[in-house]
């Protein structure tokens, strides 16, 4: 089977194309920047055009807008994105009878205080344009009838591009001190993991019949304090002083969610996906990292 991989210079994309290498199906990967395909999946008819050229069965979109804090000021492109182009992807994998596996986000809840963890059908009331436009892309799938599967995972990272764990091992290691909010948690996602979900869920065509919305993140639950002492510990920057803050120290457009557990009670029973503890995750990627050092 082809399938196409859109986002391949993401993290994700990344990932993807590292677990895609054992496969002896043909993945494609597209993106509008580095050295791949070009598909400019805002654009229908050219996503129509080039699933029906390379007979694409399945696509698996790591494309999104991701910049929370600037989609309060880019909506419009956000929402294009997020939303409209998630639209075309089902739309296309529809005249196909094809398969769309879609990332969502927790970010999609945060409109109510809650402190347990959240199963697929609590209804999703998002705080800021980010998750309103994942919503918006959900609903897109949804109403366009293709088969699919939507993954809601959070706070993810890896060894690719910018993100949280990267960051924090640069100011871990070059300030003497740092605050990092303690009353916002959530469960780390190594891109990596995820990327072996989706690759299991494709490989097996675990997905005929499974139609649906799953959550996936790694196992546990920490605030972005306990996730930052954790990287100093395992880079070796416990020289740093890392005290715990309150986010309103911080003051952001967006509110983020200051609980967004995700329970993955559905996707291990209906795929048999087996789900590492977040501090083994963290282990692997860190050690991967101090390869490239």
């Amino acid at each position: 089977m082809n399938i196409l991989v859109t986002g391949a210079n993401g993290q994700l994309g990344h990932e993807m194309q590292i677990v895609s290498r054992k496969s002896t199906d043909n993945y494609i990967f597209t993106d509008v920047v580095g050295d791949y395909s070009r598909l400019d999946i805002t654009k229908e008819s050219e996503v129509i055009d080039f699933v029906r050229e390379k007979s694409i069965g399945a696509i698996v979109n790591c494309a999104a807008y991701t910049n929370v804090d600037k989609a309060e000021d880019d909506q419009e492109l956000c929402e294009l994105l997020n939303a409209t182009a998630v639209g075309n992807l089902a739309r296309a994998m529809k005249m196909v009878d094809g398969v769309l596996i879609h990332v969502s986000t927790d970010y999609v809840f945060g409109g109510d205080p809650y402190n347990t963890p959240c199963t697929e059908d609590r209804t999703g009331k998002p705080t800021g344009v980010y998750g309103l436009t994942k919503l918006h892309g959900e609903e897109a799938i949804k109403s366009s009838g293709c088969h699919y599967v939507i993954l809601r995972t959070s706070w993810l990272y890896s060894e690719f591009g910018k993100n949280f764990v990267k960051t924090m091992i640069n100011l871990t290691t070059t300030k003497d001190s740092l605050k990092v909010v303690f009353d916002q948690a959530g469960t780390p996602t190594y891109a990596l993991d995820l990327a072996r979900a989706i690759f299991n869920i494709v490989e097996e065509r675990k997905y005929e019949g499974n139609d649906g919305i799953y959550n996936y993140s790694n196992e546990g639950v920490c605030s972005w304090y306990d996730f930052t002492k954790m990287i100093a510990k395992m880079w070796g920057s416990e020289g740093c002083d890392i005290q715990p803050c309150h986010s309103s120290e911080f003051p952001s457009k967006v509110v983020r969610p200051s609980y967004s557990v995700l329970d993955k009670t559905k996707i291990k029973e209906t795929f048999g996906v087996k789900v590492p503890y977040w501090t083994d995750s963290l282990n692997e990627c860190i050690d991967n990292l101090k390869l490239k050092a």
